[in-house]
């Protein structure tokens, strides 16, 4: 049977890999001999499994929102990531990479952040684990998400702007490299998202899996059958999306709808469509679908959304989309802000833009009433509002 999960040697099909400098090889193998004999130890699993319950809130809500059910034609559910400590998804990763670290004998944890969400996430585990913690983020990003650039200070982090390129996330993931090649011995780096070297993509990808492991579970309750008709979820990097189909992807009965950000359209330069746009290429450590112009230099993503504008892919999505095994939307700004304050005015909840990307695929779908399908919230939109409130203004 055909598997769209990692093989032994760290690739999805022919994305993937581990390319790093020299002075992170060793980093690197020694992440990659560790992980998956900690992850799937007893001892791991039931102090993460403690963790995710009483400090963030597990498992979160899988609500049927009856509202939009019935604009959309269909048994809508959405999965309220939105309703965990922090206010997304970001925290079930970091606490696993936080123990992860500890186990390692890490003392220093650095990260990258675009959205701030996991910069917040990262921080507060390192607060709650007496850890340093050194978070870069770009300084185009650290000006629009002011709160919670304020939040990781409170938390006892070192913020770090980021003045090179586009001063986004691409940029701070550099930095963060860059910082983790002056310090190999005594620093982890928490990455955010299903990106980067093996075995990042599949280590985040088995950590955020919590999702789709409750989705499971809390449809069989729900509706007597343990899958959905349709998952649906915002693909920058990747990592909510793959928590939430990573117990279905290999189940061809369930489509997979990922929605990545199509910025002002993606005919005008100003996008982050990584999958409708990208080559292959290597970033950040991995092979997989980059935005690149004739000379293979990396092009400056544009989205509204500060946590989708990477130019790459997670190579677990690069490939479900080579395989035509998941559908691709690109959504814009303008479409995204729609489904954000649609979903505000039907059910009461503020999504973070991220998640509008999602919301916003649904215009694009056709269901029929009786599929059941469910939707990722990956966050709540507290972060966004000066964001939103702008482009209405």
């Amino acid at each position: 049977m055909k598997s769209f999960l990692v093989d032994q040697d760290g690739y999805y099909g022919e994305f993937g890999g581990a390319y790093v400098p020299e002075i992170l090889h060793k980093c690197v193998e020694e992440l990659k001999n560790t992980y998956l004999e900690v992850l799937e130890s007893e001892e791991f699993k039931k102090e993460f499994d403690q963790l995710l319950r009483d400090y963030v809130g597990r498992p979160s809500p899988l609500y049927l929102a009856r509202r939009l059910s019935e604009k959309y034609g269909c048994k809508l559910y959405l999965k309220r990531e939105d309703l965990n400590h922090t206010g997304a998804h970001k925290i079930n990763n970091t606490i696993g990479q936080i123990l992860l670290a500890r186990r390692m004998g890490k003392k220093r944890i650095i990260a990258e952040t675009g959205a701030g969400q996991h910069g917040v996430a990262t921080a507060t585990v390192c607060a709650l684990m007496n850890m340093e913690c050194i978070v870069y983020m770009g300084k185009t990003d650290v000006e629009r998400q002011h709160i919670n650039v304020e939040k990781m200070k409170m938390l006892g982090a070192t913020v770090i702007p980021v003045t090179s390129g586009n001063m986004t996330l691409k940029d701070a993931t550099n930095e963060a490299i860059r910082d983790w090649c002056c310090h190999p011995s005594d620093t982890y780096y928490i990455i955010g998202s299903t990106v980067g070297p093996h075995p990042y993509p599949d280590m985040v990808a088995r950590l955020q899996s919590v999702i789709s492991k409750e989705i499971k579970k809390q449809l069989l309750e729900k509706e007597g059958r343990d899958h959905p008709d349709y998952l649906i979820a915002c693909v920058g990097g990747g990592s909510n999306a793959a928590g939430t189909i990573y117990h279905f992807i290999n189940d061809e009965r369930i489509n997979i709808v990922l929605a990545e950000a199509g910025g002002k359209g993606i005919e005008t330069g100003m996008t982050a469509a990584t999958i409708q746009l990208g080559k292959m290429g290597i970033i950040h450590g991995a092979r997989t679908y980059v935005i690149q112009n004739e000379d293979g230099q990396i092009e400056e993503p544009y989205s509204i959304s500060a946590g989708l504008d990477y130019p790459g892919i997670g190579p677990i999505h690069a490939n479900l989309a080579a395989q035509k095994r998941a559908t691709v939307l690109a959504i814009n700004d303008d479409e995204a802000i729609e489904a954000a304050y649609e979903l505000t005015k039907l059910e009461g909840i503020i999504p973070a833009l991220e998640s509008a990307h999602a919301l916003g695929a649904l215009k694009k779908m056709k269901f029929k009433a009786n599929d059941i399908v469910v939707l990722t919230v990956s966050g709540r939109g507290d972060k966004d509002v000066e964001t939103y409130l702008a482009f209405n203004d």
